[in-house]
C-alpha cells in the first residue's frame, strides 16, 4: 500500500484497487454463481417507506466458500488475495480476519436501494478509525470484488467520502438520499476492481440498480483482530455458551449482563446505576 493509496484511504475512508481479477477469474466466479442459482436468498423488501430507494428485492447468495471444487476456488482465491492482505495489514492491522460473509449481491434492473447507514459519530470502537503515529487502524473493512462494471448514474455502491472523520449526527434527508447535500459518491468500477470501504466507520448504502447489466459484488466482511462485528460470534456470545452454563448457574440478570463474550450484537445489555446506587439493566 504506496503513500498515495494510504492518503486516499485516509481522506476519503474507501479506496478502488483496479484490475486485480482477470478475465478468466471473473468467467469462474460468474459461471459459479449461475450454477447456483437454486440457492439465490430474497432479503425482504426494506425501502418500501422510502420513495428515493424503492424498487424490487435484493437477490444475495452465500456460502460459497462451501460449494464443491472447483465452483469455492474463485472465492477461496479471494479471501486472502495478496492485494487483500497487503491493504488490510495497513489498514487494521496485522492479525485482520473474516467476521462475516462472504455474500453476492446480484441486482438486476430496478432492484431496490439501502438507505445510508454508518458514520464516524456516534462513535463505535468495534468499526471506528483511528489514525496516529503514522498508524492506521480500522476495526471493520469490507473488500468488495466486482464481477460486472458500475458506471456512472448505473445506481449501487455509494457513500460519503470523509464521512468516517465526522462529529456530527448524518441529518435524515441524507440518509434517505432525499437531498444528501450533494455530500454522497458512486464509484465508478470496472469487472476485476476491489473496492475497500471502512464499513460502520464511513457513511455508505446503495442506490437502486439502474444499469443495463446486472450488478455483481462479492462482499467479504473482515475485522481488526480485537473486533467482534458479527456472524459467528453473535451466535457463540450468549453467557451460558460463552462461559459455559456452571459458571453462570444462579447469576442475577444484572450479573449474567457482563459475562457476555465479545460481539456488536444489538441484543447484547447494557448497565446502569441510578440514583440510589443500585445497577440496573438499561432498556432500548
Amino acid at each position: 500500500m504506496d503513500k498515495r493509496e494510504r492518503y486516499h484511504w485516509d481522506v476519503f475512508g474507501y479506496l478502488i484497487v483496479r484490475n486485480v481479477l482477470t478475465g478468466d477469474m471473473i468467467e469462474a466466479a460468474n459461471r459459479a454463481i449461475d450454477l447456483h442459482r437454486d440457492q439465490v436468498e430474497w432479503r425482504p423488501i426494506q425501502s418500501a417507506e422510502l420513495p428515493t430507494m424503492c424498487g424490487t428485492a435484493q437477490a444475495r447468495f452465500e456460502g460459497m466458500l462451501t460449494w464443491a471444487q472447483p465452483y469455492c476456488d474463485p472465492f477461496r482465491n479471494m479471501l486472502a488475495h495478496p492485494v487483500v492482505v497487503d491493504r488490510l495489514n495497513v489498514m487494521c492491522d496485522p492479525g485482520f480476519r473474516l467476521d462475516h460473509g462472504p455474500w453476492v449481491f446480484v441486482s438486476e434492473k430496478g432492484t431496490e436501494g439501502l438507505a445510508l447507514h454508518g458514520s464516524g459519530e456516534p462513535h463505535r470502537p468495534n468499526v471506528a478509525y483511528h489514525h496516529q503515529n503514522d498508524k492506521m487502524y480500522c476495526g471493520g473493512v469490507t473488500v468488495t470484488w466486482q464481477l460486472e462494471a458500475t458506471d456512472g448514474g448505473d445506481g449501487g455502491f455509494i457513500c460519503v467520502p470523509g464521512s468516517h472523520k465526522s462529529k456530527v449526527a448524518m441529518p435524515a434527508s441524507v440518509r434517505t438520499c432525499e437531498d444528501d447535500l450533494g455530500a454522497s459518491a458512486q464509484p465508478v468500477m470496472q469487472a476485476g476492481d476491489v473496492l475497500f470501504f471502512m464499513d460502520g466507520a464511513q457513511t455508505h448504502g446503495s442506490q437502486p440498480w439502474r444499469g443495463k447489466n446486472p450488478r455483481r459484488s462479492v462482499l467479504f466482511k473482515y475485522a481488526a483482530r480485537s473486533a467482534a462485528r458479527g456472524g459467528v460470534a453473535s451466535d457463540v456470545a450468549p453467557p451460558q455458551i460463552y462461559w459455559g452454563p456452571q459458571l453462570i448457574d444462579g447469576m442475577t440478570e444484572v450479573q449474567r449482563a457482563v459475562m457476555h463474550g465479545p460481539t456488536s450484537g444489538s441484543n447484547v445489555p447494557s448497565l446502569g446505576v441510578n440514583n440510589d446506587g443500585d445497577v440496573y439493566i438499561e432498556k432500548d
